[in-house]
């Protein structure tokens, strides 16, 4: 905590900092936000479907796998997808197979994280990648991107856990009316 009474880990407490390190603190904090999603859910409450897409809690998580290696790993380096084991097709990360778990996406996320942070340490803002097969752009706007795509998946993950923990307390006696 700060004098002022700030968590100085927080984002609030990056206002002052420079802007690479505003953006990297927003987008740390929505993937914790979405690994957090699945805390303490059963493997199949993780699972289940929800709404009438691909998009589920697991899966969401694994979306962001790919995410992640996109923007930071084909974007920086210029490999491929096929390269990075990766659908052709975002829609496809969706899927999830038999041997995708909890612990086994989030270790896949927090791995690709970390690969995040060292591919693009030290780059300016206005560093161009030149990697992904859109062409050019600058390292701003694919922090950019990434921020706005989290902050999307996160509202998502939000309402399908509300859903999940709603039919948990239901199951239990609960009315999902606050009293």
């Amino acid at each position: 905590m700060t004098d002022n009474g700030v968590d100085a880990n927080s984002t609030f407490a990056m206002r002052g900092a420079d802007l690479a390190a505003q953006f990297t603190a927003f987008i740390d904090e929505h993937r914790q936000h979405l690994l957090g999603s699945l805390d303490d859910l059963s493997e199949d409450e993780a699972r289940r479907s929800l709404v009438p897409s691909r998009t589920r809690l697991l899966a969401l998580l694994k979306h962001a796998v790919f995410v992640e290696t996109v923007w930071f790993g084909e974007a920086v380096t210029g490999r491929s997808r096929v390269d990075y084991g990766l659908p052709h097709d975002s829609k496809d990360s969706f899927l999830l197979d038999s041997s995708d778990t909890i612990a086994s996406v989030s270790a896949d996320y927090r791995t690709a994280v970390e690969r995040s942070h060292s591919a693009i340490a030290g780059m300016d803002l206005d560093t161009v990648l030149t990697g992904h097969r859109a062409g050019p752009m600058p390292l701003r706007w694919v922090l950019l991107h990434v921020l706005r795509e989290l902050a999307q998946h996160c509202g998502h993950a939000d309402i399908l856990r509300e859903q999940i923990l709603a039919e948990r307390g239901r199951r239990g006696g609960w009315s999902g009316v606050a009293r």
